[in-house]
């Protein structure tokens, strides 16, 4: 790894009292080592870039490469980047590990497949879930009630709708909520859980797109409302093919970044709209009036201030490259950290202000360039779905513990709570 000179005063990252608020130690990096070098709590060393500018360029740079084979293939092994397990279970060829041309064959499928009329057609059945998940949290409560809005509704409402959009039956989707829930626990879990959830979804992804090839030789013409696993073999097979591993790989990854994500986004989203009630009451008004277009900026907002994914996934120098006068050296790792970057005070005014009504505000929370986030319009329909309906039906929500008594979610990649104690009056609904 190139050498970069230590400076006593840097802080400390990736402890638990960092997790809780990464924000100041951000903020340092950003002003004196914009391109740092760090070694991470796996044990990989690699340069963390902080500022706007640059992680934007970085993000495009095709000299960065998403391929983890252009890191040691040793340290890939041992889990030490990537998804624990993804290797061992043929998972790797999916859109977060592949360039281009590979990158643009699969991600032309999976847009023929994941398109914005299937996304729209999608609406009434996110309202439907996000409603009776909130009739559950009403049915516990009588004069008080009280729940974790992680476990109870952050969690379950992007799971059962991505199963439900992936074409997983409804009584298949307890199992994946189950593997889901292995997979988002990290270090709170027992250990190789993660290996062990990822071992399962894929072996019944394998099963389930069988099925659904079979089913589709059987009925012929594309059927409305189709869903995405029928609709990425249908495309596959119309045109160039996509093997297998390749479609159990891109289920998985659409499975995975489809969910934890929106759970972060949802979770982050809540709390801090509990946090500051006076951005609370101008988005409750304008739906008291009919208005959702703060609505959408405000879910853009929350996606900048405290987004669901903290550093962008990894990358590798395919050569010697200078980011912000830092030598990076070829195959060492480079983490674009879009919370700092979404917080830099040279690209955003006040960055530190949650400001629904901010109007410039194009933030890096779904990254940028040819890896852009591909279920972003799916996550903004989620988050402004979850959103709108607990503030129109549990106008006194509130948090049931004390803020800094909260703990956040350990990890490299993404960023959200544990768990979001909560508590409403039964007349709220």
């Amino acid at each position: 790894m190139s050498e970069q000179p230590r400076d006593s005063s840097a802080p400390t990252l990736f402890t638990w009292e960092f997790a809780s608020d990464p924000y100041p130690a951000y903020a340092w990096l950003r002003e004196h080592a914009p391109v740092h070098r760090t070694t991470l709590p796996s044990g990989v060393d690699a340069w963390l870039v902080t500022r706007y500018a640059d992680a934007r360029r970085a993000l495009a740079d095709p000299r960065l490469s998403k391929n983890p084979q252009r890191h040691s293939a040793a340290a890939h092994a041992k889990g030490k980047v990537g998804i624990p397990g993804e290797r061992r279970a043929e998972l790797m060829t999916h859109l977060l590990n592949i360039d281009p041309p590979d990158h643009t064959r699969l991600r032309r499928l999976v847009s023929k497949a994941f398109t914005p009329r299937r996304v729209a057609a999608f609406a009434p059945r996110v309202r439907a879930l996000t409603d009776q998940l909130i009739d559950a949290l009403e049915e516990r409560g009588e004069e008080r009630g009280e729940a974790d809005l992680i476990h109870e509704f952050a969690f379950p409402l992007p799971i059962y709708a991505i199963c439900d959009l992936l074409g997983v039956p409804r009584e298949d989707q307890d199992d994946f909520r189950d593997w889901a829930g292995a997979m988002i626990r990290h270090g709170g879990g027992p250990r190789g859980g993660v290996a062990r959830a990822v071992k399962r979804i894929r072996a019944y992804l394998g099963e389930l797109i069988h099925r659904k090839r079979l089913e589709l030789a059987e009925r012929g013409e594309e059927e409305d409302g189709e869903d995405l696993i029928s609709g990425l073999i249908r495309a596959s097979d119309h045109g160039e093919h996509l093997t297998e591993n390749e479609a159990a790989a891109m289920a998985f990854i659409l499975l995975f970044a489809g969910f934890e994500t929106t759970v972060n986004l949802i979770g982050n989203g809540v709390y801090a709209l509990l946090r500051h009630p006076e951005q609370r009451a101008l988005i409750q008004r304008a739906l008291e009036e009919g208005d959702e277009r703060l609505l959408a900026a405000g879910v853009e907002e929350l996606l900048r201030y405290d987004g669901p994914v903290e550093i962008a996934t990894w990358r590798f120098a395919t050569e010697p490259l200078t980011l912000a006068g830092q030598h990076i050296a070829e195959g060492e790792p480079v983490l674009v950290v879009l919370a700092a970057a979404d917080r830099d005070p040279e690209r955003f005014a006040e960055p530190d202000v949650l400001d629904l009504t901010r109007r410039d505000n194009q933030h890096l929370g779904y990254g940028h360039g040819i890896h852009y986030c591909l279920g972003a319009p799916l996550a903004r329909l989620e988050a402004q779905t979850a959103i709108a309906t607990l503030l129109r039906r549990l106008p006194g929500l509130r948090l049931a513990e004390d803020p800094d008594d909260l703990r956040w979610r350990g990890g490299l990649i993404m960023r959200g709570l544990r768990t979001l104690p909560v508590t409403w009056n039964s007349a709220d609904g």
